[in-house]
């Protein structure tokens, strides 16, 4: 399998660091959907990251999509989402805020880096949203011991929020405060220092 794009990005990231806790060998092309779009456009038409061709050549191009593909890969009780409910219908909403505040995030760093009219209405917006969903992930993150999300090992949601923290941590610096979720900010550090973080990473490289 080929994974396509940069580790910046916090959905190639968190595809990127389940593969390899998985043990699922891939080859890693971290093109730039800004300056190699060439090299993209023939295994995505939108031109987004992550991109996973597999062997057989099918593409899958959604980071959800491609979680779920992977996931198949292994047996039920390795899979980083529960597998019953209501747990997984709880892990799925925990990825679900996580990955829809790094959609706005990347929203609100277009507008205001890349847009010659910068629209207050839009980045209020956005601002709002992000600050919302991080409350509401603080308190359910705060309301569950231990050091995973959802029981003793590490999952999906715990991937995907500390893939969005750090990228919104370096594509926006101030704009969150770390005392307003101490919670939150502890699980992201925690995570940063395992081995696999280490590894699977990049600086913010804005895009030209």
């Amino acid at each position: 399998m080929i994974l396509i794009g940069q580790y910046d990005s916090p959905f190639v990231r968190r595809v990127g660091i389940a593969l390899t806790l998985y043990g699922v060998p891939y080859e890693h092309r971290p093109w730039s959907t800004f300056g190699e779009a060439d090299k993209i456009r023939p295994y995505n038409p939108l031109l987004r990251v992550p991109t996973l061709v597999l062997d057989d050549g099918e593409t899958i191009v959604d980071s959800h999509m491609i979680i779920d593909h992977i996931d198949s890969l292994v047996p039920a009780e390795r899979r980083m989402f529960p597998v019953e409910e209501p747990a997984r219908r709880r892990a799925l909403r925990v990825a679900a805020l996580a990955a829809g505040l790094s959609d706005k995030a990347v929203s609100l760093f277009y507008e205001t880096r890349l847009h010659d009219k910068v629209s207050d209405l839009w980045v209020e917006r956005c601002r709002s949203q992000i600050s919302a969903v991080l409350s509401v992930l603080e308190t359910d993150r705060a309301a569950r011991p231990g050091d995973y999300w959802f029981g003793e090992t590490i999952g999906h949601p715990d991937i995907i929020v500390a893939t969005m923290l750090r990228h919104l941590s370096e594509a926006h610096p101030g704009l969150v405060q770390s005392a307003d979720f101490p919670t939150l900010m502890a699980h992201w550090q925690r995570l940063e220092a395992m081995p696999v973080f280490q590894k699977i990473q990049q600086p913010f490289i804005a895009p030209a």
